[in-house]
């Protein structure tokens, strides 16, 4: 099994990895699909199903799709672009994405939203059609936003999984205890056997080059969310409150008033300040989701600049791991809030971090795998239930209570010795089991839980 580490971590656009990338990533695919057809379409029409459907407004998802069949892409979003062109597109109705002609597209009429029972292969569920000039369809594909920015077609799904494409890799772990075994039989660290699995598939400068960048647009989004006053988009009237705990907790550096559980605030801030520029609709790396963004760059943060001997050099080391603990949640269970809720997303966020830091502390493998099932433990049954399904109440608190779980969740692995009584793999096809057997009211439709008991307007 192979899962790269730039497919776990993506750079893309807030507020929702699944919600906002994902429709906005299969609008380019049906774009690139026109473009090879022999028939010259002219118009397009999309339905949302699912949770696309229910928290679709709050999460942007109507406007991804649109920005999506005009040609944007979540790694290269304009902001002040895509708000003239939503303009322009609502006005003209058409989308003009290049190397096709304008394409009718009323959104009032030509974007549904539809309520009605989730396509069959995943909650998260977008049809896309294009028309000749009678209005009749001439190609449709069903597409999937299967959580973290991952999107399948219909066929693609029913084909089974998306991490073992491509040749084999030098050590195609499908599982933790073939990871551990693997790591006995080599030597080799986590990290050391996620690296040489993608060096199978590139260059090392990329590879590095890569990892480099996926830190410096973490580090960006936390800086700005630390820096960035104000109120949240959406209605909901949510201030942004990381930069004025950080004045806070800057004011009481050297004043002796800084008690020891103090540097728990430190770390929900750093994650905040992520969560509060995705829910802006800034631009985040995807750690595994966007609603899941601040767990592993505030974890990182946390290590950098509170913990003695730590280096910015070792922050490869720290995304190697992760993405490898990652993709196993992801293979055998789910990153999809809508699939299994917010154990999937900031539950794996948590496993993640806690493997990361576990490693650059000098964590054996087996004390790394420990981080990692704790963390994942401990947020098993976690519900998706945003407040007018927005990515903002619970979910930016929640990335902060999250890394405080990932640091304890370390710490406490590198108490032992790496043996404990439930490995990692069963907490992984635990929060499967435990998202399979949830309600759908509490798996991201904005249907149960806070959605409905806190007051939202």
């Amino acid at each position: 099994m192979f899962l790269s580490v730039f497919e776990m971590f993506k750079v893309g656009v807030g507020p929702s990895s699944s919600h906002t990338m994902g429709p906005m990533v299969a609008a380019g695919r049906f774009l690139d699909l026109l473009r090879a057809s022999a028939f010259t379409p002219f118009g397009v029409r999309a339905s949302l199903h699912g949770s696309l459907a229910f928290t679709g407004v709050g999460h942007a998802t109507d406007r991804a799709t649109i920005l999506g069949l005009a040609g944007f892409r979540p790694d290269s979003y304009d902001a002040e672009r895509a708000e003239s062109e939503l303009a322009r597109v609502a006005a003209e109705r058409t989308v003009t994405p290049e190397g096709l002609p304008a394409l009718a597209f009323d959104p009032a009429s030509d974007l549904v939203f539809d309520y009605g029972p989730p396509l069959p292969g995943h909650a998260n569920g977008l049809i896309l059609r294009a028309t000749d000039a009678q209005g009749d369809v001439i190609l449709a594909q069903t597409y999937y936003s299967v959580g973290g920015g991952f999107v399948l077609t219909e066929q693609e799904l029913a084909s089974g999984g998306d991490t073992d494409r491509g040749p084999a890799v030098p050590y195609p772990f499908r599982s933790a205890a073939e990871m551990l075994e693997m790591n006995r039989a080599s030597g080799l660290s986590i990290a050391a056997m996620k690296r040489a699995n993608e060096m199978s598939r590139g260059t090392a400068e990329a590879l590095d080059r890569g990892l480099a960048r996926i830190w410096e647009v973490m580090k960006g989004t936390m800086d700005r969310g630390l820096a960035t006053d104000g109120v949240l988009p959406g209605g909901l009237n949510v201030k942004r409150r990381a930069p004025a705990i950080l004045r806070a907790l800057e004011a009481e550096r050297g004043r002796n008033l800084t008690a020891p559980h103090v540097i728990n605030d430190w770390i929900s801030t750093y994650a905040m300040a992520v969560n509060e520029e995705n829910a802006a609709g800034g631009q985040v790396v995807t750690a595994p989701t966007n609603g899941a963004a601040g767990v592993i760059p505030a974890t990182i943060r946390y290590w950098l600049d509170h913990v003695p001997g730590a280096s910015q050099a070792r922050v490869p080391e720290f995304l190697l791991t992760a993405a490898a603990v990652g993709g196993l949640i992801k293979f055998n269970a789910s990153i999809s809030g809508a699939e299994c809720g917010c154990q999937a997303e900031v539950g794996s966020a948590a496993a993640m971090a806690a493997a990361g830091l576990a490693a650059v502390l000098g964590g054996s493998p087996e004390q790394v795998e420990n981080a990692a099932e704790i963390a994942l433990e401990h947020h098993l049954g976690m519900t998706c239930d945003p407040v007018r399904g927005l990515v903002q109440v619970p979910c930016i608190e929640r990335n902060g209570l999250g890394a405080i779980k990932a640091v304890s969740a370390a710490s406490l692995a590198l108490r032992g010795d790496g043996s404990h009584l439930v490995p990692l793999d069963a907490a992984i096809e635990t929060m499967r089991q435990t998202g399979a057997d949830m309600s759908e009211k509490y798996k991201e439709t904005a249907l149960g839980g806070l959605a409905v008991n806190v007051p939202n307007c």
